[in-house]
This record gives C-alpha cells, sequence and structure tokens, in this order.
C-alpha cells in the first residue's frame, strides 16, 4: 500500500507554530533594522503565513515581502495568508540577510533573516542586537558579529580540547600553542 501526501493539504492539516520574531520597541530612534525573525525552514510558503500573523495587529497588514534569492531554494509570487495574499519578491542586490516587507498602513519594514540552522544562542544574541532601537549595525554587519563570535566560541573549545590531550597545553616562547615533543626536554632538543 503506497500513500501520497500533498504539500498543500499537511499544511493544513498542521497546526502553524508562531513566528520567532523579535521587534524593535516603538521609540522615534531610526535604526538600520526593525527586528529579527527566525525561521524554522527555507520555505517562504510554509514560513510566512507564521510571520504575517505574527505582524497583523503591530504593523497592520502585510500585503508585500522581498528576499534575497542566495537563501531561499524556491520563492513563490505569492503566498495565502488568513484572508489575504502576500506577494513575494525578490532582488539579488538585497542583503541576502535581510527581508522588507511592506504594510499599506505602516511602510515598510527591515527584519533580519536569521538562517534557519542557526543555534539557539546565536540566534538569541543576533535577535537581542536586531532590535536595538536606533542601532547603526546592518544585516551584514551583526551576521559577520555572529561569526567572529560563534567561531571565537569554537576556537577556545578547540584549545579546550588540545589542552586535555595534551595533558596540558604547551606554548612556544612564542606565545603558541606546541606539541609536548616540541618542548626542550632532557634528550629533545629544539630544532
Amino acid at each position: 500500500m503506497t500513500a501520497t501526501t500533498d504539500r498543500a493539504t499537511s499544511r493544513v492539516l498542521s497546526p502553524t507554530l508562531p513566528a520567532r520574531l523579535s521587534l524593535t520597541p516603538r521609540t522615534t530612534l531610526a535604526g538600520q533594522l526593525d527586528g529579527a525573525w527566525w525561521p524554522r525552514s527555507r520555505d517562504l510558503e510554509a514560513e510566512l503565513p507564521a510571520l504575517a500573523d505574527a505582524l497583523d495587529e503591530p504593523w497592520g497588514r502585510i500585503t508585500r515581502v522581498t528576499v534575497n534569492p542566495t537563501r531561499w531554494p524556491v520563492i513563490p509570487h505569492t503566498v495565502p495568508v488568513a484572508g489575504h495574499t502576500l506577494h513575494v519578491g525578490w532582488f539579488a542586490e538585497q542583503d541576502p540577510d535581510k527581508l522588507f516587507l511592506l504594510s499599506g498602513i505602516v511602510g515598510r519594514w527591515d527584519l533580519l533573516v536569521i538562517p534557519p540552522e542557526t543555534a539557539p544562542a546565536a540566534a538569541a544574541r543576533l535577535m537581542t542586537a536586531a532590535a536595538i532601537p536606533g542601532s547603526v549595525l546592518t544585516a551584514r554587519a551583526l551576521m559577520a558579529a555572529e561569526a567572529v563570535i560563534g567561531g571565537g566560541m569554537r576556537d577556545a573549545r578547540s584549545r579546550v580540547e588540545d589542552w586535555e590531550s595534551e595533558g596540558g597545553a604547551c606554548m612556544s616562547p612564542f606565545g603558541n600553542l606546541v606539541g609536548r615533543r616540541s618542548l626542550p626536554l632532557p634528550g629533545n632538543t629544539w630544532r
């Protein structure tokens, strides 16, 4: 016996999870971003309804969305959202880590898009940073900073792993990690 499933049917039958979203508080300070969105997948058709639903009350009905196609494998022209249709467009010139939302009431809003595969701690840092009122940091700058911070964490973990595997860190006279065989011990000279 075989069973077939229809993507549209499976979406209707599965409960919609709320959007993971962090918005800048209402203030007179204008910043580069209006918040951040952390989708659960790279499927815009599945992700946009929850986002539009979450923004309906604070921003009004979202009518248009634009993305950069490098981060989204499929970009639908329209997405059905509760009671209306959301029009989706793309621009290769747009920052790949940004999503533009248009509302007839409020205007344009810019959200940092956090990749779905991002670790929760990194996503939390990015969501907090993107929602700071009046911040001059762009989406690209936030993602680059997180890459350095996240890379720094991985680098620190690898140094701890080196310490544990060697029985203690060995340092050269220049402050670089070296193996135990490099130390000038009896019978072992610097080469």
